[in-house]
């Protein structure tokens, strides 16, 4: 398979499996705007792993042009849905912590799983 039509494939199964993941599996609480917003999110952040960018809430914001509080609602979704791993990272300016984010194994695993058979 080339490498083009590779990259389609992954880029459809990482599509699939986040609307699955989502739409399928509603946290209590939870709205249908909600569970759109972290669809898209999710859609951001994968292309900014593709291009190698960091998922710090600073880079988020920047690229989504969402407010600060807005971006941070849906990554705490997200964290708290397990699709995103947290961690703390020094900041940009070396002057204390940053949250960066990550896409958690278990999902990675289960895109893996779906795209080598």
């Amino acid at each position: 398979m080339t490498r083009a039509l590779k990259r389609q494939w992954h880029n459809l199964a990482f599509s699939g499996l986040i609307l699955h993941e989502i739409l399928d599996h509603p946290l209590e609480d939870e709205t249908p705007q909600a569970r759109l917003k972290q669809i898209g999110m999710m859609t951001i952040l994968y292309t900014m792993t593709q291009a190698h960018q960091k998922l710090t809430l600073s880079n988020i914001v920047e690229v989504t042009e969402l407010t600060r509080s807005g971006a941070k609602e849906t990554v705490d979704l997200l964290v708290r849905r397990g699709m995103l791993k947290e961690t703390m990272v020094t900041n940009s300016m070396g002057r204390g912590t940053a949250r960066q984010f990550e896409i958690s194994e278990e999902i990675r695993q289960k895109l893996s799983a779906f795209t080598s058979t």
